[in-house]
Parts: structure tokens; C-alpha cells; sequence
């Protein structure tokens, strides 16, 4: 089975994401005393203290910007948590946050959506993938926390 790729917030949108979110408003960051939160900028969890903040994101609004396109409707915002300051990104192999109840969103080259599948544990989340790829019309994928509908990372065709 083809191994997937688990894309963070790219450097430019985090940039910017750590001054404005995608919805206008300044970011905060606070300091996570608890720690969990699923972050985006690195695909962990926080740990206790560290400095987070949770941010407005467009994640199809971005890409369909990267690539001339209009999602119209399916252009949406969610919140995500990254990390206050710059950090070393992603440090494991596979699929994060595979405790997580999760959906396989795709999406069109027009950034429309063409359906989902649930997934529970990484051969779940592998299987999904799988059958998003599966159909030539599937340029990119979000998995998604099932609870919520957040977005938790992204993966694009090789």
C-alpha cells in the first residue's frame, strides 16, 4: 500500500497566521498549561507550557489560491492550534493523531468537495487515502477531526 504524506500548515500561511488569522484577527498565544492540543504547525500534541495559539484557518481558501481557482461555497474557516513561535515542524514518520476519530475529506481541482469516508487508526486512515487516490479527480485531501470538523493536515498527490 502507498504510504501517504501528512501535510503541516506550510512557513508562509504560519507566518502569518502568527500575526492575523485567516479571519482577520490578531493572534494571541497564551500558554497551554494542560497541553493535548493537536497542533498544526508540527502534527503533535502540545506538551504542558508550551506557547500556542488557536488561530482561524482557511486551509482551501489557500490552496485554491496556489492554484487559480475558486472553491465558491466550500471556501470555509475552522480553528486550529499552532505554535506561538517558530518550531521545527513535523518530527515523526506516518500519520498523526491517529487516536482521533477522523474523516477523509476530498476535494476537486476547482476545490469542490466529492465526498468523505470516516476513518478510525492509521490502516483506516491509509485505506481512506487510498480510495481518495483512487479517483483521478481527486486533487487533494483534508483529514478532519469527526467531533468538531476541524481541519488537522492535508494530503496531495505526489
Amino acid at each position: 500500500m502507498t504510504t501517504y504524506l501528512a501535510r503541516p500548515i506550510g512557513p508562509t500561511a504560519l507566518k502569518e497566521l502568527r500575526s492575523a488569522d485567516d479571519a482577520g484577527r490578531r493572534t494571541v498565544p497564551v500558554t497551554d498549561e494542560e497541553g493535548g492540543a493537536p497542533l498544526r504547525c508540527c502534527l503533535r500534541k502540545s506538551a504542558p507550557g508550551e506557547r500556542i495559539a488557536l488561530v482561524s484557518y482557511a486551509p482551501l481558501r489557500r490552496w485554491a489560491a496556489e492554484n487559480g481557482v475558486d472553491p465558491g461555497a466550500y471556501d470555509e474557516q475552522g480553528p486550529v492550534f499552532i505554535h506561538a513561535e517558530d518550531c521545527e515542524g513535523p518530527q515523526q514518520d506516518g500519520l498523526p493523531f491517529v487516536n482521533a476519530r477522523r474523516v477523509v475529506r476530498r476535494y476537486s481541482a476547482e476545490g469542490h468537495i466529492l465526498g468523505g469516508q470516516p476513518a478510525e487508526g492509521a490502516d483506516d486512515t491509509g485505506g481512506a487515502l487510498h480510495n481518495a487516490f483512487d479517483d483521478p479527480a481527486v486533487a487533494l485531501v483534508h483529514v478532519r477531526a469527526v467531533e468538531y470538523g476541524c481541519f488537522l493536515y492535508e494530503v496531495r498527490r505526489a
